[in-house]
């Protein structure tokens, strides 16, 4: 693995198990030297037919810009034949084109809500433009007997990079790193806004 990452990160994404010095050098290409502030590693299992597929993000914060790796697995399809293939991609971000940072808390039983809990799952959401998502539905007047067609209404959300992360599923730490993560990024994204 290459020195130029710090050793949590490394360490992490080692212990994710998946394809490991593969992420790290697509990631060491994509950072070009620079340093790293904050990491987030986010493994993720989904089920396709009879598929298992599993997923890895990497995502880490310098002093100018957001990094993203995702790898996953492919194969037993038309376009990458019976064998499987381990794909990995980067994208870099500058820190100035970042429009948002969205984190979502789920918080069970509010009502007992303690300063500081913030729940047991998150949902981190990053827009930078490439990627948003239409949700459409028809508009209402209000009147629940009219029938008159009101047309649609909508909102237009930035959806570039979404990552779940739950501490019942991938422990309390993994929560922890999430809300580190978001807490530095609001952070240097506020600062890029400001230069």
């Amino acid at each position: 693995m290459p020195l130029k990452q710090p050793t949590e990160l490394v360490r992490k994404i080692e212990k994710s198990g998946y394809y490991p010095a593969l992420v790290a050098d697509v990631l060491d290409i994509a950072l070009a030297d620079e340093t790293v502030l904050a990491h987030l590693v986010h493994g993720e299992t989904t089920f396709d037919m009879d598929t298992i597929r599993r997923h890895l993000s990497v995502v880490v914060l310098t002093n100018s810009r957001l990094i993203f790796v995702h790898a996953d697995d492919h194969g037993g399809d038309e376009e990458h034949g019976d064998e499987a293939h381990g794909i990995a991609t980067s994208e870099s971000v500058p820190l100035s084109a970042v429009r948002s940072v969205m984190v979502t808390h789920v918080v069970s039983k509010p009502e007992k809500y303690r300063p500081g809990a913030l729940g047991r799952e998150l949902t981190l959401t990053i827009g930078w433009g490439a990627v948003s998502r239409i949700d459409l539905e028809p508009a209402t007047c209000g009147d629940p007997q009219c029938e008159a067609d009101h047309g649609m209404t909508g909102s237009l959300t930035a959806d570039d990079l979404s990552l779940r992360i739950s501490a019942d599923a991938e422990g309390d730490a993994a929560l922890s790193d999430g809300v580190a993560f978001a807490k530095a990024l609001s952070s240097m994204t506020a600062v890029a806004y400001r230069r």
